[in-house]
């Protein structure tokens, strides 16, 4: 066993000279072999080593007696101990889920690289829990050698092995009561599903963790050819399904989902394909994901602008532009400057349902208007629009309504400046 995991860490780079360790240990069969083999073998990896107990509290008297042989182990052979704790409230993925997130937690607070004792049978174990549930390459690569500052130098050392070396050196170890229920989808996993397939293949944990490692290999390199930036819409409908899937799933997790699932890829993959050019849609976490005609972008909620009474002048700090407004020496209509005659009270604000403007190619809504031209539904309510009791005067950044404005004076000139130009 000693040389399959000194042999694994060399291969993977799990560990390097001057590293401090710290082995998470539960007080289980695997936990205590690595522990015991890291111990040995620590001179020869130059490492300072370091182990860490989390105790969930949920077995009583049980989860004490885990804490105390912990305890008891590494006093025995002067290796500095790290203890955490904590109660254990089940969330929406159930208790299981619950006691790893505050276990792990725990261990990445620690300094050093935190190595944990899965083995090939708990790697098989997984891929297996990956198909009941559904995956595809990322889940068939089952469990990652490295994560973060999480290192796993067991993970083709089978748990035969491990019972083997714990014979050899005389090892004692706790056992779990929950590994001998039903109670979680793994044991029964490990109970009844395993122990067939085995009989079919005796070194079946061995092989699918093989398998899986290369698998996770591969998935990389699809990962590192679908490259670091996302293309544009264009290029990512010409991207093969395999390098566009993994593109979409790096932008997820870049823009606040973490985990994206299959259903979130083909969601964003509809945006991609949509005939609208500013298609958008939710994902976990207020996540909202827009197009911007060729590319696709994350989005906050869009606001629209507070209506705000234009006097003799307004700041839109938000859009950066100051709005003048004074009596008309001339009539001039420009993009962002409008001679118009008002009625009643002017006020700036965002569109409304029902806004239209007439122009030289007849009168449309706003809607339409922001449409032809291209502009992102993300960036319509923050076109101030300028309207009075009778409607809108106009819209900055596209010109006055033809029908309201000035053919003759008196009337008023409203222009918006950029603040930094004033």
């Amino acid at each position: 066993m000693l040389n399959k995991l000194l042999g694994f860490i060399r291969r993977c780079s799990l560990i390097s000279p001057g590293d401090r360790v710290v082995c998470a240990v539960s007080g289980g069969a695997d936990s205590v072999a690595l522990l015991f083999a890291l111990y040995l073998l620590r001179e020869r990896l130059g490492i300072s080593l370091e182990a860490a107990h989390f105790n969930h509290r949920l077995r009583g008297e049980e989860s004490d007696g885990d804490e105390a042989f912990v305890k008891e182990f590494c006093g025995r052979y002067d290796i500095p101990l790290h203890l955490g704790s904590g109660e254990i409230v089940p969330g929406k993925k159930g208790l299981e889920a619950a006691a790893r997130e505050a276990r792990y937690a725990f261990l990445r607070g620690l300094p050093g690289k935190i190595a944990t004792a899965h083995t090939a049978d708990d790697n098989a174990e997984t891929v297996l829990l990956h198909l009941v549930r559904g995956t595809g390459l990322k889940g068939l690569g089952g469990i990652a050698p490295v994560n973060g500052k999480v290192i796993r130098p067991m993970l083709t050392v089978t748990r035969r092995e491990v019972e083997a070396f714990l014979a050899e050196y005389a090892l004692p170890h706790r056992e779990d009561s929950t590994n001998h229920t039903d109670a979680f989808q793994r044991n029964r996993i490990r109970r009844n599903v395993m122990p067939i397939l085995i009989q079919e293949n005796p070194s079946l944990a061995e092989t699918m963790s093989d398998m899986a490692l290369g698998l996770r290999e591969d998935e990389a390199c699809l990962a590192q050819m679908a490259g670091e930036k996302l293309p544009g819409v264009t290029e990512l409908r010409e991207l093969h399904p395999a390098l566009r899937a993994r593109a979409l799933d790096r932008f997820l997790k870049e823009n606040g989902v973490p985990e994206p699932e299959k259903r979130h890829i083909a969601l964003l993959e509809q945006l991609v394909f949509s005939d609208k050019p500013s298609a958008r849609a939710d994902f976990p976490g207020g996540v909202t994901i827009a197009r911007r005609y060729d590319t696709l972008e994350a989005l906050g909620e869009p606001q629209p602008l507070p209506e705000r009474a234009l006097e003799d002048g307004l700041e839109l700090p938000e859009l950066g532009l100051r709005v003048v407004c004074a009596e008309a020496e001339g009539i001039v209509n420009t993009p962002d400057t409008f001679t118009v005659v008002p009625e009643g009270r002017i006020v700036i604000r965002s569109r409304l349902p029902g806004d239209k403007i007439q122009r030289s190619g007849g009168t449309k809504s706003l809607k339409k208007l922001f449409i032809d031209r291209k502009i992102p539904a993300s960036e319509r309510l923050r076109i101030p629009v300028l309207a009075d009791e009778a409607g809108v005067l106009g819209v900055w950044g596209i010109g006055a309504d033809q029908g309201r404005a000035a053919k003759e004076l008196p009337a008023v000139t409203i222009r918006f400046e950029k603040m930094e130009d004033c």
